[in-house]
């Protein structure tokens, strides 16, 4: 794995710093935990639209711009569409690295545009 934001986001899962899969992001995200979400571009329009009203409601930031099966192979599962990051530091880091990428105008994930980052 080549890619800067995919390697942080394992250092997260192994800093325990981060929710994965549905039941559990959600659960974090009404706790008010949830700093920054990532969401698969895979992901159901519900569960895009559900997330999207959580991310405005709540006031944290969302990137929706991996496949899940990217996700999932940088915190070692198959596919994960949704993952939530608890720490604010973590989630800044990620952001920076994925701003930096974008500012730059290096791809850093499969698809070549970058969609539905949200800076509330």
């Amino acid at each position: 794995m080549n890619n800067p934001f995919l390697q942080f986001l394992g250092i997260c899962k192994k800093a325990g710093c981060l929710t994965e899969g549905y039941n559990k992001t959600e659960e974090s995200v009404l706790k008010g935990k949830v700093k920054l979400l990532i969401l698969s571009t895979d992901a159901s329009e519900n569960t895009i639209k559900k997330f999207t009203n959580y991310s405005i409601r709540y006031k944290f930031k969302m990137i929706q711009n991996f496949k899940k099966e990217e996700l999932g192979s940088s915190i070692g599962r198959p596919e994960i569409t949704l993952i939530g990051i608890l720490d604010r530091n973590m989630a800044a880091k990620l952001l920076s690295i994925y701003e930096q990428a974008i500012n730059s105008g290096v791809n850093i994930c499969q698809k070549s545009e970058y969609t539905n980052y949200q800076k509330n």
